[in-house]
């Protein structure tokens, strides 16, 4: 593997897991107080920006992290944006043990 792939492959991992520590908090806590709605939503924007681009070039390692980064993140901001008893209700199918 050369330095280029090795930067991006680190890249990628580092990218896509930030997102799964908050997901995973939001999931067994049902609270998003903390949350940024205004950052969450431009990140979404940028990751459906990054992704389209990806989808144009045919590339598939911008597709592939880009599309994990928007979905995680876009969870967290429709987790933000849901009423309480929605939330407590995907929060609980998604753990039920919480």
């Amino acid at each position: 593997m050369d330095a280029t792939t090795l930067v991006g492959a680190c890249a990628t991992v580092c990218s896509t897991a930030s997102f799964v520590p908050q997901a995973w908090k939001v999931i067994r806590t049902r609270d998003t107080a903390a949350i940024s709605k205004r950052m969450y939503v431009v990140t979404v924007a940028g990751f459906s920006l990054w992704l389209a681009y990806g989808l144009l070039l045919e590339q598939w390692p911008l597709i592939l992290t880009n599309g994990i980064c928007l979905a995680l993140s876009a969870f967290i901001l429709m987790m933000k944006l849901l009423p309480q008893r929605r939330r407590e209700a995907v929060a609980a199918a998604l753990d039920p043990k919480a």
